[in-house]
């Protein structure tokens, strides 16, 4: 999957749902690569994309060759035992696990320990020492429902990261609270959390 990691390399995984705001992945992958920091690092990127992420996605709008995974990569990796499995080496392989976006049934599906799709088997093995970061975003109604809050609290009580939604006019027209994060804001969270500063 890759070659061993020096001390300076930084391996960022993002897993992207199916939100609207998955057609920022371009501008995420860019300004996660391209920042400038202090010290040579040298950020290796891996996407996944979960069936309904797909619908906002094209592969010609990605402005690097990094390998994009799907849930049907999970089963075509493995056909005996002693294969490898995808979502495991995935979490092996990751310093930090970014789902931007994090859409409303992705968020259930976390909350109440669901692993179905490859974003959420790479989630349920993700090693709770290293960091996670999730980006909400979702209609401004169904982030105001009460089982909204829940889950995020799920999420937050066991050490996840929130960056948390904005307010802004939505694609589907409504004005308020849920739009993803600012990429800008999810890369200065992305390398905080990786310990990476800045010049």
């Amino acid at each position: 999957m890759a070659n061993p990691s020096s001390d300076n390399d930084k391996r960022v995984l993002v897993g992207c749902t199916g939100s609207v705001a998955t057609i920022k992945l371009p501008e995420l992958m860019k300004r996660i690569v391209e920042s400038k920091h202090s010290v040579p690092w040298n950020v290796q990127l891996q996407v996944i994309l979960t069936e309904r992420a797909k619908h906002f996605y094209a592969s010609e709008n990605l402005p690097f060759n990094v390998p994009v995974y799907y849930d049907e990569d999970e089963w075509t990796a493995w056909s005996k035992r002693g294969d490898p499995v995808l979502h495991i080496e995935l979490a092996k392989w990751a310093d930090i696990f970014v789902i931007s976006p994090l859409d409303a049934n992705t968020l259930a599906k976390l909350a109440q320990g669901l692993c179905d799709n490859l974003v959420t088997c790479v989630a349920r093995a993700w090693n709770m020492k290293k960091p996670l970061l999730f980006c909400p975003a979702m209609n401004t109604h169904m982030w105001e429902h009460p089982v909204t809050a829940t889950h995020i609290a799920t999420l937050k009580s066991w050490g996840y990261t929130e960056v948390p939604c904005i307010t802004k006019t939505l694609v589907c027209g409504d004005t308020g609270l849920g739009a993803m994060a600012e990429v800008p804001t999810v890369v200065d969270k992305i390398y905080e959390a990786l310990g990476i500063q800045y010049c």
